[in-house]
């Protein structure tokens, strides 16, 4: 846990309600055993302003962990867990150049074609990374085919990917790093593709967009492709976005371009390894269409419930009852 970010939602807490600190950390621990939920999203779900029974349909990280077991088996995660796994086996979704570190020691020639990417940066990641944790971005300058490999051990990397270019719209919106689309697919009782949700993930002056990292997230309307909602932070103490706070872009009705193209190769990458039944894919939109970036067997709950504002457990409990009754 993050005990520096615990300390200021506590102390914002104290301030809104006027609540002592004891009384606050009692209704912390009770709410934790009782709703399965981790001591910070107390504060993430805004329990300390709504009522029990508003309480009991958000889903926590206690309930999460057993519905993603449920649904995606240890056994078969590897091909989301490894991204360097992710990427070959969805090839046929990824458009993008990349190498492992091992590829890249192995032959000069892997590191030549990858430095003379489009894109004119590279990106260098750890395969079972999290949240963004360790991401590197350089420019193609920057790096020879040697410095490229050095660089990845130096940084505890494992493997060297093309910098996504995203769509104008998009960099319009926010140019300091890659804005995906989150949407997170559910395979039903009878292998039908069901969509449990898209976020729009913002980055604000951050190479990453996670919302972790200190950016926003907006709900899209699953039809239109529109977003529907302000970009929302993790972080209590920040109001929503209504403007995105440097480009002054307007965050609600924003258009998702290749709308229709994205959620046709979401259902098509849905069915890819049936064995995992509920994903969340982070989807890049260039100017060519979508493309993968990575799917997620452990989705996150906050990027799916924070922009909508509400707890959406009642929706996993259906499939895992569904599940249950086969």
């Amino acid at each position: 846990m993050d005990k520096l970010k615990f300390n200021k939602f506590i102390n914002y807490v104290r301030e809104k309600t006027g609540r002592s600190k004891f009384s606050i950390w009692k209704s912390i621990f009770a709410d934790s055993l009782r709703y399965n939920i981790s001591l910070l999203e107390y504060f993430n779900f805004k329990f300390y302003e709504i009522e029990t029974s508003e309480k009991e349909t958000y889903a926590g990280t206690g309930f999460m962990y057993e519905y993603q077991l449920a649904m995606n088996p240890k056994a078969g995660r590897s091909v989301l867990e490894d991204k360097l796994i992710f990427l070959k086996d969805y090839a046929a979704f990824v458009k993008h150049d990349f190498a492992s570190l091992i590829d890249l020691e192995k032959d000069v020639t892997v590191s030549e074609r990858l430095l003379k990417n489009n894109s004119g940066k590279i990106v260098l990641k750890d395969s079972r990374g999290q949240c963004g944790i360790g991401i590197i971005v350089k420019k193609n300058t920057e790096l020879s085919p040697l410095l490229l490999v050095q660089t990845l051990k130096e940084t505890n990397n494992d493997f060297a990917e093309e910098f996504v270019v995203q769509h104008d719209n998009l960099m319009s919106l926010s140019p300091s790093g890659l804005n995906t689309i989150r949407i997170i697919t559910q395979l039903n009782k009878n292998n039908e593709i069901d969509i449990l949700g898209c976020r729009l993930r913002i980055t604000i002056n951050s190479p990453v967009d996670n919302m972790a990292a200190g950016n926003i997230a907006a709900p899209i309307d699953e039809k239109s492709g529109k977003v529907t909602g302000p970009g929302v932070y993790s972080d209590i103490t920040k109001n929503d976005e209504f403007i995105h706070p440097v480009t002054g872009t307007n965050i609600v009705d924003f258009q998702i371009p290749f709308w229709q193209e994205t959620i046709a190769m979401i259902k098509d990458a849905a069915l890819v390894n049936t064995g995992n039944r509920s994903i969340g894919w982070d989807v890049a939109i260039t100017q060519n269409g979508p493309e993968l970036i990575e799917g997620n067997h452990d989705w996150c709950k906050l990027l799916w419930q924070l922009p909508v504002k509400k707890g959406l457990k009642p929706l996993l409990q259906f499939y895992l009852n569904e599940k249950n009754n086969r």
